[in-house]
């Protein structure tokens, strides 16, 4: 999906209760990963429930181009022929991530300690969206960035021949920007260090130690953590089974909780403790959500997980929770605007900087749709009465994926439909996501 395409308009209605059993594409932000350090090592990596959205094919193109070999053999079945930390070559085009933010960020890292130099571009969206966060750290490690002003795309990022290990406090929790400098730390002599106050989703950290690098982790008691990292490793080429992305089975899952008579089960979801902020506040909110077959998969947990419609109340929604929910609160508020009660949300101002201004789209599409609502600098205030919103408006999704799905489900369960202006760049995320829906007995249609 892209700009230029052709507008999709679809529209949900309320119709009879979804059900049954169904499994969501490959995590994201594993899959992106997977790719990279499949690219970092020496020898064959062969990745299975890969997500095949625009966005992780826009990396594995970006791995291609610098020297990895990446090949498709089968639906979400993969194989890359790395180059070794240090091994990657400067590309002879510019490299355009599309949308994908995780994408570019993860590998800017990358480039930052490789002496050669490689420029970004993006979508719309993306070249909107703020760089300054990663540009900081990688300078000090030695890289170089030339970009639009604001620290935009398009942007030249001119990699360090000499790249400095570095001990670096994020000033937001931001899985990305830890990600990108452990992903520059690799090639650099010594130990990178990063210090996050509030835990942050920690895949990253995983793979490292799934590939063969020395990784340790300590808990502070604030309840950050300090990740340190020794650098210029010889990474193992290592199978890799890429769990269901819980960003992705959130959308069903609510949907199953707010439409009357319905029960969902999402299969081989992955639980890591640090993704889970939206599930804990589901039940919080009086969601009947259960996990059966837990089970270990390439390191991460994982579990069936099934939801049943419930009754929801409304909650304060801890601010330090943010960073195990940030992409999942378009469809928190989608639930809280179907519970009984205020639910309140704050510490979620990343929110803004994401594809779209993602607070202040979900609010100008709930309001619309009849949901009592204050918008907060760094969340929202939700006002709900226990009953369907009222529905009937049409949803502008600003190119965000996650807006047009949360529109989708609200309409599910509303008095009457919601429509979206465009859902195909849902295909970023979550390909096949209608499809899905209307399986369970969703009724989604084009307008």
């Amino acid at each position: 999906m892209t700009a230029a395409s052709t507008p999709r308009p679809h529209q949900s209605s309320p119709g009879k209760p979804l059900a049954g059993n169904l499994a969501v594409p490959g995590d994201k932000s594993i899959s992106h990963r997977a790719l990279i350090f499949g690219a970092l090592a020496v020898g064959e990596t062969e990745v299975t429930g890969l997500l095949e959205g625009e966005d992780v094919l826009r990396t594995a193109a970006a791995m291609r181009a610098m020297g990895a070999e990446v090949e498709r053999l089968g639906e979400g079945h993969w194989k890359v022929r790395g180059v070794g930390v240090g091994g990657f070559a400067e590309p002879a085009d510019v490299l355009d991530m599309g949308n994908a933010g995780t994408g570019a960020r993860l590998v800017m890292g990358l480039v930052a300690s490789h002496p050669f130099t490689a420029v970004f571009t993006g979508d719309a969206s993306l070249r909107r969206r703020p760089m300054g966060r990663v540009v900081e750290p990688l300078s000090r490690i030695g890289a170089a960035f030339h970009g639009r002003q604001g620290g935009r795309l398009p942007m030249a990022v001119v990699g360090s021949a000499h790249p400095l290990p570095i001990e670096y406090e994020l000033p937001v929790a931001s899985a990305q920007v830890k990600s990108a400098i452990l992903l520059a730390g690799l090639n650099a002599p010594g130990i990178t260090r990063v210090i996050e106050r509030e835990a942050t989703r920690d895949h990253t950290e995983n793979l490292l130690r799934h590939f063969g690098a020395e990784v340790m982790v300590e808990s502070t008691k604030q309840g950050g953590r300090i990740i340190s990292l020794v650098g210029q490793p010889e990474l193992k080429p290592s199978r890799i089974d890429v769990p269901g992305d819980p960003s992705s089975a959130a959308f069903p899952l609510v949907a199953a909780l707010i439409v009357p008579g319905a029960e969902v089960t999402v299969t081989g979801v992955g639980i890591n403790p640090l993704r889970i902020g939206l599930i804990d506040s589901l039940r919080e909110m009086g969601g009947d959500i259960s996990y059966g077959n837990i089970r270990d998969q390439g390191g991460e947990q994982v579990a069936d997980i099934t939801a049943r419609h419930s009754r929801l109340k409304g909650i304060t929604v801890p601010p330090e929770r943010a960073p195990s929910m940030i992409d999942e609160y378009p469809i928190l508020f989608v639930a809280a605007a179907c519970a009984a009660g205020e639910t309140v949300v704050r510490g979620a101002k990343e929110l803004r900087v994401k594809e779209s201004d993602r607070l202040a789209a979900m609010a100008r599409a709930l309001a619309a749709n009849g949901v009592a609502l204050e918008e907060l600098e760094d969340g929202l205030i939700l006002r709900g009465n226990g009953k369907p919103p009222k529905g009937g408006a049409a949803v502008a999704t600003e190119l965000d994926h996650r807006i047009a799905m949360s529109a989708l489900v609200l309409g599910l369960a509303a008095e009457q439909g919601v429509s979206v202006d465009d859902v195909g760049m849902i295909d970023t995320s979550f390909p096949g996501f209608v499809g899905l829906m209307r399986g369970l007995g969703a009724d989604i249609a084009p307008v």
